[in-house]
């Protein structure tokens, strides 16, 4: 593995740097104030500039609007991205909308793309991925209560889903629903297209996280299917191949996640090193000075750079060898990652004393949006299973599939 950046990634990067300083980070005041929703005109503006200066779409095909980056180039890219909250919106590849467009992109009909895939390519409509509920526990997405039965050619939908972030103005979601009840564990869910507008798709409310609401794309919202009646034709991919599409649309997203977190971790950084630098404990004497505070720096400084290289690893594991050969990787940086930019975050929030707490800097909201951090894609908890199961499986411990 080459560490060196090509002269075009480097050029690629500077002028997303460019445009993340002209357009993105501006936007983080406004948004604050107006929230995401009242805030539509500047984003849109900001979204126009991006797709003048050619940075549109980065992940997906030029085809369908998009740069085509390799996985390798687009991780690079999602850190600068990053440092900002609102970075990956600007840029249209945000989650959920961009695993939505992978699994429209690799599974949806020619009709299902037209409808679905291009108006959000082009950035005309939101999505959402309606998965998790509050009856079942999210680390197992093999065991879900909301049913979808066909009749007559229609598939009537039931059920409860919350966590489905960015639902609150959405144009469809894509729902997990059991379709085959008779069938294994793992072979039972099927994806549907749900148009956000069907009769019987019920927004119930949006989720105070850590006291924020939110709005429209930074928000989580829980929905009630009632009798929800879609085409047949909804169906994405094969019936009961929910759980695996699942799987295959969440491995690549932990790597877009993992490199936004380092990018998060480098604000978080320069805000702490800034703020030791300057602020006086007494004339004369910075922050910077004490012991303590130079702890946090180097160890900080240690453990981003060590959590980019692991993150780039996989994926130039998946770039050279498929998204299965790097399944332990993809594991282990989800929950490395998510801690990194905990730690860091939290000494930086320390650095700040007080100001750290208020709305004064970016540490605060960084910290409310990204504590789940450590438990969506997955809790913590799973993915070191999953890696230990591995490693002993190699030493003659067959542990099996459960926890």
């Amino acid at each position: 593995m080459d560490f060196a950046l090509s002269p075009s990634l480097e050029a690629l990067l500077a002028r997303t740097r460019e445009l993340m300083d002209a357009h993105v980070y501006p936007l983080e005041p406004v948004v604050a104030e107006k929230g995401f929703v009242g805030a539509r005109a500047e984003l849109l503006a900001a979204r126009e500039a991006c797709r003048r200066a050619g940075l549109w779409l980065p992940q997906m095909p030029e085809e369908l609007g998009g740069m085509g980056l390799p996985f390798l180039e687009h991780a690079h890219m999602s850190e600068v991205l990053g440092r900002s909250l609102l970075g990956h919106y600007v840029f249209n590849c945000q989650a959920p909308d961009a695993g939505n467009m992978e699994l429209l992109l690799e599974q949806g009909t020619e009709e299902q793309k037209d409808r679905f895939l291009k108006p959000l390519c082009a950035g005309q409509i939101r999505s959402c991925f309606s998965m998790t509920e509050p009856d079942r526990a999210g680390s197992n997405p093999t065991w879900l209560d909301t049913t979808a039965t066909l009749e007559d050619g229609m598939w009537v939908i039931n059920g409860r889903k919350w966590f489905t972030t960015a639902a609150d103005g959405a144009d469809f979601a894509i729902v997990m629903a059991v379709t085959e009840p008779d069938a294994l564990p793992h072979q039972r869910a099927s994806m549907i297209l749900v148009p956000t507008s069907t009769p019987g798709f019920e927004h119930t409310r949006r989720i105070p996280i850590m006291g924020e609401e939110g709005s429209g794309w930074m928000s989580h919202s829980e929905i009630t299917y009632r009798d929800c009646r879609v085409p047949e034709g909804n169906l994405l991919g094969g019936r009961g191949q929910g759980f695996l599409l699942a799987q295959h649309r969440l491995g690549p997203g932990r790597i877009h996640h993992c490199m936004r977190w380092i990018g998060l971790c480098e604000r978080a950084f320069d805000l702490m090193c800034a703020r030791a630098a300057t602020r006086e404990l007494a004339p004369g004497k910075p922050l910077g000075t004490r012991q303590m505070v130079q702890d946090w720096i180097a160890t900080s400084r240690a453990e981003i750079d060590a959590a980019r290289l692991y993150v780039q690893k996989a994926a130039w594991t998946i770039d050279q060898k498929g998204l299965y050969a790097a399944r332990t990787e993809i594991s282990c940086i989800k929950f490395f990652v998510a801690n990194v930019l905990q730690q860091v975050v939290d000494r930086a929030i320390q650095t700040h004393g007080a100001l750290g707490i208020t709305e004064d800097t970016p540490l605060s909201a960084i910290f409310r949006h990204e504590r789940g951090a450590r438990i969506y894609d997955g809790p913590d908890e799973v993915h070191k299973y999953v890696v230990a199961r591995r490693a002993l499986k190699a030493h003659g411990l067959e542990l099996g599939g459960g926890g």
